[in-house]
């Protein structure tokens, strides 16, 4: 789920140079000049795209989505005189190697790619991802829930791409062994450790969730939930850091607690034992994101039946937040020769009716549009794993609580990897977890600034 550390070293070479050669203006930028007002490119006119759109283009897509070739053909059926070339180039981390070997050389690349939120800044700062607003992608906005597209604009205004998907995080539980042992479902953190002490002491067997040290996906969900801001660009080449603030060291006494109480399991996710044990009865709860009740329907099946879903338990009794866990987007890479069906494309993919509601029926995506996640036919479906429990509703409620100031940097691989050596390893080996805070602040801040980065926290 990250990226090896020297393979991040060609594009941080390659965003030393940008930070070096830029005078403090906007990051990216798009064909046009910068005549549209307020330091924004110019709009490219409808006739333009009128003219675009019926001109004989062909197009290169990357994606690892399946069967995406069905929303495909709506846009070609809408525009005919464009074909688009779908290709598996790898998930995420394989993608995203190709594409900056592609980007290095100079040919090679997609017009359109896949990519996940918190890779944005890191293709935008090196100049790659073509700014969308001159192809009308502002007016999308109200579109979207707030807090995906926040993830796609960039500090000046910049729209970087499309929102495809998100993960709102919520808690999938086992109901028939919270019932077993009287356990409600927990409604705050502090109730959550009380269950799993009490579970864990009634049968020894069963904990009441796994916290995986294997990547920093739920801690930084965690984060989010808690209020917790710890990447944040303040300039072109200033960013801030604060993953070691009380909140955090708040989050690390709370889970290195109850892992060295061994209440709370630490296995690796998404390994065998962890199917195993979701199968077997290990584990009562899950923290996952909106795309965790399909991935465990088809995962665990002989629990059918047995799970429900609530949102995740709260820091003060009564708050309703939540963070977010995964999702992607679609972005037009800037080296393309068509920009104008590139963006329409991105546009079309994500926000024509039909094919957004197919990404949720073919490819099981959990839609940032306000439009579905209020639309009956998506949130009212019932769900025989969970009981007949209306499951899409669950999450498009806590859609609804994600806070929207949550923002990455641009060496988010390197972040992961080294939480790894750092909060990861504290909570594996049961040692010091705010020292590990302290730590991966460290390592954070001292590659930052090898980077030409200013860090301040």
């Amino acid at each position: 789920m990250t990226l090896p550390r020297k393979r991040w070293l060609a594009v941080g070479a390659a965003a030393t140079l940008f930070l070096a050669g830029c005078a403090g203006g906007t990051t990216g930028g798009t064909t046009g000049g910068t005549d549209g007002g307020e330091g924004k490119p110019a709009a490219i006119s409808q006739a333009d795209i009128d003219k675009a759109m019926k001109t004989p283009t062909e197009l290169t897509f990357w994606t690892w989505l399946p069967d995406i070739d069905k929303e495909v053909a709506l846009f070609e059926k809408k525009y005919p005189a464009i074909s688009v070339k779908v290709v598996n180039a790898g998930n995420s981390q394989a993608e995203y190697t190709k594409l900056r070997t592609a980007l290095k050389a100079g040919s090679g690349a997609p017009d359109v790619v896949q990519l996940e939120y918190q890779h944005i800044p890191g293709f935008a700062i090196t100049d790659s991802l073509l700014d969308l607003r001159p192809y009308g992608a502002e007016a999308l906005k109200e579109r979207f829930v707030d807090w995906a597209w926040g993830q796609v604009s960039g500090r000046n205004g910049e729209v970087w791409a499309i929102p495809q998907d998100t993960g709102p995080m919520g808690m999938l539980y086992r109901k028939d062994i919270f019932d077993k042992h009287g356990i409600q479902p927990p409604k705050t953190w502090d109730e959550f450790a009380a269950a799993a002490r009490k579970l864990h002491a009634a049968d020894p067997g069963v904990y009441l969730t796994n916290f995986p040290t294997n990547h920093n996906s739920i801690w930084t969900g965690l984060m989010w939930q808690a209020g917790v801001k710890p990447f944040q660009m303040k300039g072109a080449d200033q960013v801030s850091v604060d993953v070691a603030g009380e909140t955090s060291k708040k989050l690390a006494s709370y889970w290195s607690g109850l892992v060295k109480e061994g209440v709370v399991s630490t296995d690796a996710d998404f390994s065998d034992q962890w199917f195993q044990a979701l199968n077997k009865g290990r584990y009562a709860t899950w923290l996952t994101a909106a795309w965790g009740p399909l991935f465990l329907s088809t995962s665990a099946k002989e629990t059918r039946g047995k799970w429900r879903v609530a949102p995740l338990p709260q820091w003060t009794a009564g708050e309703q937040k939540s963070g977010n866990w995964g999702g992607s987007t679609s972005a037009v890479v800037k080296m393309t020769k068509n920009p104008i069906a590139a963006a329409k494309f991105a546009e079309f993919l994500n926000t024509d009716p039909e094919s957004a509601r197919m990404l949720t029926t073919l490819q099981f995506l959990y839609p940032p549009t306000k439009a579905l996640l209020s639309d009956p036919g998506f949130v009212e479906q019932k769900s025989d794993f969970y009981g007949g429990q209306q499951v899409n509703k669950v999450f498009a409620d806590i859609s609804g609580t994600v806070p929207t100031d949550f923002t990455w940097l641009p060496f988010m691989d390197q972040i992961n990897n080294d939480w790894n050596e750092t909060v990861g390893k504290s909570l594996a080996d049961k040692t010091d977890t705010a020292a590990g805070l302290d730590k991966w602040q460290q390592t954070i801040t001292t590659y930052a600034e090898k980077q030409g980065f200013k860090v301040a926290r």
